[in-house]
């Protein structure tokens, strides 16, 4: 892909995912007429920037599947696709032909605000950068997508969010008060905290070294465990081997899908019960 695409792929995400409108909890529900299995549906995806005029095909028909409770790598170098694909899966992009059905919905043709609804209830977060606050504390920030979607007992699951992720003890701590391992771990609470249909993790070990970067993706070996359906982006093959999907994309597309199962189950950490 040229250098232009990888640019325009890479427009950085932040928390307005769960900002753009307040979603009140009695909100009517779309209706829905899902494959019980399937979570995500992706039919011929296309996606196209258009830079003056060039047109860039940051997605070239690209379908796939993926059944509830998966834990999915999306591995690829820069201007691959893989995060115009993730932006797309997030509900915070559009494709620009295809189709993208989440739990049986069609979200490709969804308003924005329909969108909203969809990251604030049903699509966790994870960044590289952790994108969290500093001024507020570890379980404020955790609470942050249940405030703007009206919920109650906000604080009582943002703490059960917690305990969790094993934090429960510095909820009240600072961003700057945490070591990078603890703020990814508030930053996963945070994706957590809406009981979402999906977690999507977006280079989640970007900034950690690899022993506290191995610990988290052990966390998400465990929550993976517990029925989380997730979906690990990176360039890192190391971190790619734990899941136990790994999808592959170049120039726009895929060009490898496979099942590593056995291999992902034998990269999870030796579990001390002593």
């Amino acid at each position: 892909m040229a250098p232009a695409a990888a640019a325009a792929e890479a427009d950085a995400i932040d928390q307005s995912y769960f900002m753009n409108t307040a979603i009140p909890e009695n909100a009517p529900a779309e209706t829905t007429t899902a494959n019980p299995r399937l979570c995500i549906e992706l039919h011929e995806l296309v996606k196209i920037y258009r830079m003056g005029d060039q047109e860039v095909h940051a997605l070239d028909g690209v379908s796939f599947s993926a059944i509830k409770g998966e834990m999915t790598a999306i591995i690829g170098a820069s201007g691959s696709g893989k995060s115009t694909l993730m932006n797309i899966i997030g509900c915070l992009d559009r494709p620009t032909s295809g189709r993208y059905m989440l739990d049986g919905e069609d979200v490709s043709v969804f308003s924005d605000n329909q969108l909203a609804r969809i990251r604030n209830k049903r699509i966790g977060f994870v960044f590289q950068n952790f994108n969290l606050l500093p001024r507020n504390t570890a379980l404020e920030n955790v609470e942050m997508p249940l405030l703007y979607s009206a919920s109650h007992n906000a604080r009582h699951r943002a703490m059960e969010a917690m305990e969790r992720v094993n934090l429960r003890d510095r909820a009240h701590h600072e961003p700057n008060q945490l070591s990078g391992g603890q703020r990814q771990r508030v930053a996963i609470a945070r994706a957590l905290v809406t009981n979402p249909t999906i977690v999507l993790a977006d280079e989640p070990t970007g900034n950690l070294d690899s022993r506290t970067g191995n610990e988290i993706m052990q966390l998400f070996h465990d929550l993976n465990e517990q029925g989380v359906t997730l979906i690990i982006v990176t360039h890192e093959p190391d971190i790619a081997a734990h899941c136990r999907r790994i999808i592959i994309m170049r120039d726009g597309q895929i060009i490898d899908d496979k099942d590593t199962s056995d291999a992902a189950a034998s990269k999870k950490s030796p579990r001390n019960d002593t």
